[in-house]
């Protein structure tokens, strides 16, 4: 007779048990966390900026032949998130790194998110996977230095419209954003399609999931690689995984928990003070 197999687990008081122990916790965060936010996906139907696909901008190829439209497209998401707050789940994830911190205990978020709300919320130990959208980078010299000027030039003012009629603004090269240091044009300080991930970022994130005893899969579609992988190698390593989603994903027989809902509602009480903390 074969194995009978169970899926991952949705009780709440069992997770909180091995919550208790964990002494290095790692929460892996995605778009989901963000969207709940307000904050646009560009991913599924209707995820487009006028008639572009997040994808057809987001390349050095699209910066290399129109960079004054890809700083519109950035320009755009700059201004909206500004326009943004952290939600309780980001809250959740910051109260609950300061509230362990005292106790010896660690907690790092690893974010495919560019968007800052983590950073916004109080968290501290972060590592951004795929850049920010407040950081931009010397395509001469590389400097890299944070900018949270709005408009990140004159030029931009009131550029960047999504509405499908907009015209480009097709601004000339010397007004588009440029380095302090060199005057080589910027680019925002992010991973595009077709670029690989920071090599220094990638290698604290392989350490801090090397000595992780607990993860927690927050709002993440797990299909964008290398971050789709982190947590199924976890999870057949036997670190306790546990999903946070608004619906399953191509990862979520390999957890070990599973919790269905917005992550602002459900991991305020997952991480909560648990009766045996200080």
């Amino acid at each position: 007779m074969a194995e009978e197999t169970t899926g991952p687990s949705d009780n709440m008081k069992a997770f909180r048990e091995i919550f208790a122990k964990a002494k290095n916790i790692v929460v892996l965060s995605g778009a989901g966390i963000s969207a709940e936010s307000g904050v646009p996906t560009f991913r599924g139907a209707g995820g487009l900026w006028r008639t572009f696909q997040a994808q057809q901008l987001a390349t050095p190829e699209a910066f290399a032949d129109n960079p004054s439209l890809v700083w519109e497209f950035y320009h755009y998401r700059r201004e909206v998130m500004l326009s943004k707050t952290p939600n309780p789940a980001h809250d959740a994830i910051a109260g609950m790194e300061k509230r362990l911190k005292p106790q010896g205990r660690s907690v790092v978020v690893i974010t495919q998110n560019i968007d800052e709300l983590h950073k916004r919320a109080g968290s501290d130990n972060i590592l951004e996977l795929h850049g920010s959208l407040f950081k931009t980078r010397c395509t001469k010299c590389q400097d890299i230095k944070e900018n949270y000027n709005s408009p990140i030039v004159p030029a931009l003012k009131d550029k960047g419209a999504p509405d499908p009629n907009a015209e480009d603004a097709r601004i000339p090269e010397d007004q588009l954003p440029r380095c302090k240091e060199c005057g080589g044009l910027l680019r925002p300080h992010v991973v595009w399609f077709g670029e690989a991930l920071d090599v220094q970022v990638l290698n604290q994130a392989q350490q801090e999931m090397a000595k992780c005893d607990l993860c927690l899969l927050v709002g993440t579609s797990s299909v964008v690689y290398p971050a789709a992988a982190f947590a199924p190698m976890l999870a057949m390593r036997g670190v306790p995984v546990a999903e946070f989603n608004l619906e399953a994903t191509m990862v979520t027989d390999k957890m070990k928990f599973h919790f269905e809902g917005k992550c602002g509602e459900l991991l305020p009480q997952a991480v909560a003070r648990h009766d045996t903390e200080p």
